[in-house]
Formats: C-alpha cells, sequence, structure tokens
C-alpha cells in the first residue's frame, strides 16, 4: 500500500487525522494544509467514497485549495478540510455529527469548519453543540452575515463569470451570453437565478434531471443530460458540481471560450490548465472565483470570535473584490504565457510562504 505522504496531493500538509467513532459510525478525515495566516479554515464533505484512496485525496485536494483560496481572498485563515466518509445508504445521525464535533474540538482551534457538499446548515447547528470551531450557522438580522454559505459562493461566480464575459468577449451586459451550468444546487441554482436575472440564455444540467428540468422551466433555459453539458457551444461552461472535470477528455469536448464557475479542483491534473490555455480557453481559476462562501463563513466566524455580528455590507464588499483578482490573474498570464492556474497558484504560494 502506498504512504498517502508520497501521493502528489500531500503537498507538506500540516496535520492529516483520521478519525474513527465505533459507537457512532463515524469516519472521517481531517486535512490542514497550512495555518501560515491563521487556523486553518474549510467545509466539511460528506460523501460516499466507492475507493478509500479517494476520500483521502480529496481531503489533501480540497484542503490545499482552502489555503490557497483564503490567501488569494485577502482572510487571516489557512486551510484545512474535513470528509465524512458516507456508507451506501448515506444516512447521517445526530450522534455522527457530534462525533465529529468533538474531534474538530480536540484540535484547539486549528480547524475551523463549515457546510460543504452534503452537509446543511442544520447539520452545522448540531456540530455546534460540541464546538465553537465552526461557522455558517443561522443568524438573524437584516445586515447581519453568515448561515448558508452557498448563495455568498453564488455571487461571487457571477461577478467573476461577468468579468470573464468583458475580459474574453467583450461584452458589459449579460443579455443574450449563453451559460451552460453544469450542477444546480445550491451555489449553481443561485447563480442560474443571477444570470437569468441579467437576461443570460441558460442551458442546465444536474445529476437530479429533475432539479435541472424544474430550474429550467422557472428560468425559461434549457435541460439537458449530464452527459451532454461539457459539450454544448455557449459563451461560458460553468461547473458547479464535482471537481476533477477538466481532464484530457474533458477539456477536448468543451466548446465554450471560458470555464467559470464554482466547483473545487476543476482541474484533474496539473499540466491541464496549459492544456486548456492551449485551446484559447480563459479559465478563471476555482478557488479565486468561488471564494465568496469562505468570505462569509470567515468573516461570521471572525466577528463571533470578537463578540460582535458580521456585516452583511463587508462581506458584499470583499466578494465584489473578486473581478480585480481574476483581472491580475488574467493579465499577468497574458504577459507571461503561464496558464491562468499556475499564475494564480504562484501568487497563493507567495502569501502563505510556500
Amino acid at each position: 500500500m502506498t504512504a498517502f505522504w508520497t501521493e502528489p496531493d500531500f503537498d507538506d500538509h500540516e496535520h492529516v487525522q483520521l478519525v474513527r467513532d465505533r459507537a457512532s459510525g463515524l469516519t472521517a478525515i481531517i486535512a490542514l494544509h497550512s495555518t501560515h495566516l491563521g487556523p486553518g479554515a474549510g467545509g466539511t464533505r460528506y460523501w460516499h467514497y466507492p475507493e478509500p484512496k479517494d476520500a483521502i485525496r480529496d481531503a489533501l485536494r480540497l484542503s490545499r485549495g482552502m489555503s490557497y483560496k483564503n490567501a488569494m481572498a485577502g482572510l487571516p485563515m489557512g486551510g484545512g478540510k474535513a470528509v465524512i466518509l458516507a456508507d451506501k445508504s448515506g444516512e447521517k445521525t445526530q450522534a455522527l455529527l457530534e462525533a465529529f464535533g468533538d474531534t474538530v474540538n480536540a484540535l484547539g482551534g486549528r480547524y475551523v469548519t463549515a457546510e460543504d457538499v452534503g452537509i446543511s446548515e442544520a447539520d452545522m447547528v448540531t456540530v455546534s453543540t460540541r464546538t465553537r470551531y465552526v461557522s455558517g450557522l443561522p443568524v438573524s438580522g437584516e445586515n447581519a452575515a453568515g448561515g448558508d454559505p452557498g448563495p455568498f459562493t453564488a455571487m461571487g461566480i457571477y461577478h467573476g463569470i461577468k468579468a470573464a464575459v468583458q475580459h474574453k468577449l467583450g461584452k458589459s451586459s449579460m443579455d443574450g451570453v449563453h451559460i451552460a451550468v453544469q450542477g444546480t444546487g445550491s451555489v449553481g441554482s443561485g447563480l442560474a437565478r443571477l444570470l437569468a436575472r441579467d437576461g443570460a440564455k441558460l442551458t442546465l444540467a444536474d445529476i437530479h434531471a429533475d432539479r435541472a428540468a424544474g430550474l429550467a422551466r422557472e428560468l425559461g433555459g434549457e435541460a439537458v443530460s449530464t452527459d451532454t453539458i461539457m459539450g454544448v457551444q455557449c459563451d461560458v461552461f460553468s461547473p458547479n458540481a464535482l471537481g476533477a472535470i477538466l481532464d484530457d477528455e474533458g477539456i477536448a469536448r468543451l466548446q465554450a471560450p471560458i470555464v467559470a464557475g464554482g466547483a473545487n479542483n476543476q482541474l484533474a491534473r496539473q499540466g491541464h490548465g496549459a492544456k486548456v490555455a492551449e485551446r484559447g480557453i480563459l479559465y478563471a481559476p476555482d478557488y479565486v472565483i468561488n471564494a465568496g462562501g469562505i468570505i462569509s463563513v470567515a468573516m461570521e466566524y471572525l466577528a463571533k470570535r470578537q463578540g460582535e455580528p458580521s456585516d452583511i455590507n463587508e462581506v458584499r464588499k470583499r466578494i465584489a473584490k473578486i473581478p480585480e483578482r481574476l483581472q491580475e490573474i488574467w493579465q499577468q498570464s497574458e504577459e507571461t504565457g503561464v496558464s491562468s492556474d499556475a499564475v494564480a497558484d504562484g501568487m497563493a504560494q507567495k502569501l502563505i510562504g510556500r
């Protein structure tokens, strides 16, 4: 068996922990990539992994991405991630979530968790009964930020797509711009509604076909199968489901001049960003464009530590800076001939002292 710390995705992680709690059935992996800028912050993913090696790979890649994401967003937070290994039934119990909360608490604040795929706001409330190192909790008050980070993630992607359309296509309006949205969960559906409001033409796909079809009817778009969405001829392909879709085959199928979406780790491997660039496709590095959610979560957590409510206007102001970061990356990429993902990685690594 190969040691995980010899794998390409093990990028000098500071801490990788396997957690087993027999009583609740919890099996989880917590990975802290870097705490150079502050406690490792990143959500918890609840997912069924047919192959256990995929779980450790996910934890390592996602936690590294969080280091880069938080650094590029200007947050005083490091990068961490947790994955809870679900069984085939997907049953999620209160005891399991409480056991996970105990594990997070035992790290003493080195890791701050929140929602990710398969974990809800209500789940985080349960986790918070066992640890204070949690964010993404329900808030009250018109100007208070917090709770489900999905809408904030969607807002950042929306701003990023508009910047990409302006940069690549020279269009200042989204009216009539064709966006193919892969994934219509919390983030993808929120993004689609924002784009529809601006008059964009939408093609939607989701593993839950009825969900995509319903959203398409609501917004006047078209629903297609998940097998065909990557090959749709459009202006922007926006991946908002799971990652590693931009492999050799996926890149070859693209019929869009722009890739900009919220899925984490869209590039399957190092070198795939260069292949996207070789095709003349403008790529928005995922951890830059999808930072809206962690901005909300981090501001909520930091304000709570100071005994203050998080100001939604400050969150919106920080999210509105996402296009500026993307423009800086794209400009440097064009000046140097280095793909945008590599440019962004270099910037992030410098920020975290790597």
